[in-house]
């Protein structure tokens, strides 16, 4: 990554650079790309738990229960899925807090976007990347929590309407 450039600036050059290229990363074919993010899944997993993570711990108060799917096949391509979920939610009829990252058959490349909130480019291939993830996905996970709150109301929120323990 280029040291003088905000790292998202950097990615997103890094992003534009593969559709100028016909490249994600090094792969080229769809088999390769799928490969390239059948390795990227595990290492964006604790960034996106520990996003979910924060807000099951503040705003929900340990009410909720984080979910993921792991890599699997769908119909529209390949994707992951982690989901928190928690009573209020589930009472009011709405979706959970999603983060996913997915790799569309018509893509050039995988992405990230939540349940409510749209594509952000996904190219991480180390450690270091996945890491730098966790801003995103704090990003996701709180614009879903706001359309959440809009798709119902406040309560929803448990950290709204209750005192937390002990605080």
């Amino acid at each position: 990554m280029d040291e003088s450039r905000p790292g998202y600036t950097a990615e997103l050059l890094r992003h534009f650079a593969d559709l100028r290229d016909g490249v994600h990363e090094s792969a080229v074919s769809r088999q390769d790309k799928e490969g390239l993010f059948a390795r990227t899944v595990p290492l964006l997993d604790p960034y996106a738990r520990q996003a979910l993570g924060e807000i099951n711990d503040d705003l929900l108060l340990g009410t909720g229960e984080i979910l993921a799917t792991g890599i699997r096949s769908t119909n529209d391509g390949v994707d992951a899925i982690w989901a928190l979920t928690w009573p209020e939610q589930r009472d009011a009829g709405i979706g959970p807090i999603t983060l996913r990252a997915f790799y569309g058959a018509g893509f050039h490349h995988p992405h990230l976007r939540g349940g409510t909130v749209r594509d952000w480019p996904l190219n991480v291939f180390t450690e270091e990347q996945a890491a730098a993830k966790l801003a995103t996905f704090r990003e996701i996970a709180s614009a879903e929590v706001h359309n959440l709150v809009f798709q119902r109301d406040y309560r929803i929120i448990p950290a709204t309407v209750k005192k937390r323990l002990g605080g």
